[in-house]
């Protein structure tokens, strides 16, 4: 009764603005109107599925989410394995990779804009070497600004977590690997891996839920409707939105909802595959 006490203002909490809101949102989906509907079934659903917008907000999403995901964790890990090191300046570049955590994204953004617009200084430089402009938030060169923005603005998170995760490994692992005569890559497989799998999964999922996050910094960059190389779900279902409807936008956040369990689901199955494989 005691624990019961101290978890209900949060159990109230978590119900009345995650799951209330998104039962209720479950119902909308399978109304025609919000207001005295009645049931349609998945109906705004097939109609979903048939909408070019949302096909293509739903694909640009899943392709961002499925390259910049894997090249986070890459990009982190060997950041984090050589900032484990006794490296010059270390404590100096750890402070570093964290700041744009605590930068807020206003200002962030507005960097972003004067670097990457059409009169930007980046386009000062290369007019100043003789190439031409680019217009690089109105071509396809959006993806790769975006994604180079969502690198820098999480990558410094992840950096901390695998160093917590490398410093909890015990030395007497690699110690024992070198006396045995395994090889660098061979302790890194076997072990930095190995025990760092916990630590990985949460990166990935906390990569893949700032992937969906991305959509604050894309629309006060490109605005409403962006380059349709950067629309994204959240571009989609903000639209909807503005023009209150309400049944299309809670049947594309459900299956928002539904996709991000099952990944997340595939996740933690991994993670406890290998949590067995260790203990």
């Amino acid at each position: 009764m005691v624990a019961l006490t101290f978890l209900l203002p949060s159990a109230i909490g978590f119900a009345l603005f995650y799951i209330i809101p998104f039962v209720m949102g479950l119902i909308y989906s399978m109304l025609d109107r919000t207001v005295g509907g009645s049931f349609v079934g998945l109906a705004n659903y097939q109609e979903l599925l048939s909408s070019d917008s949302f096909r293509k907000a739903a694909s640009n999403t899943f392709w961002f989410t499925a390259v910049n995901v894997p090249l986070m964790l890459i990009v982190s890990l060997v950041i984090a394995i050589l900032l484990n090191r006794n490296l010059y300046l270390r404590n100096f570049i750890r402070m570093a990779y964290v700041l744009p955590l605590v930068v807020p994204v206003a200002s962030v953004v507005m960097v972003w804009q004067v670097i990457f617009d059409w009169n930007g200084s980046l386009n000062a430089w290369l007019h100043g070497f003789g190439l031409d402009q680019i217009d690089w938030m109105k071509s396809t060169w959006a993806r790769g600004v975006v994604s180079v923005f969502y690198l820098w603005k999480h990558v410094g998170y992840n950096i901390i977590l695998f160093l917590a995760g490398l410093q909890g490994i015990p030395r007497d692992y690699y110690e024992t690997a070198n006396i045995e005569g395994a090889g660098k890559w061979r302790q890194f497989y076997s072990i930095t891996l190995v025990y760092l799998t916990p630590t990985m999964v949460f990166v990935v999922l906390m990569s893949i839920m700032n992937t969906f996050k991305i959509f604050r910094e894309t629309y006060l960059i490109a605005g409403d409707y962006p380059h349709d190389s950067i629309y994204t779900l959240q571009h989609y279902m903000n639209n909807m939105f503005l023009t209150m409807d309400v049944q299309k936008l809670s049947a594309a956040a459900t299956l928002m909802v539904i996709c991000i369990f099952m990944i997340v689901t595939i996740l933690l199955q991994i993670e406890k595959r290998y949590t067995q494989f260790i203990n």
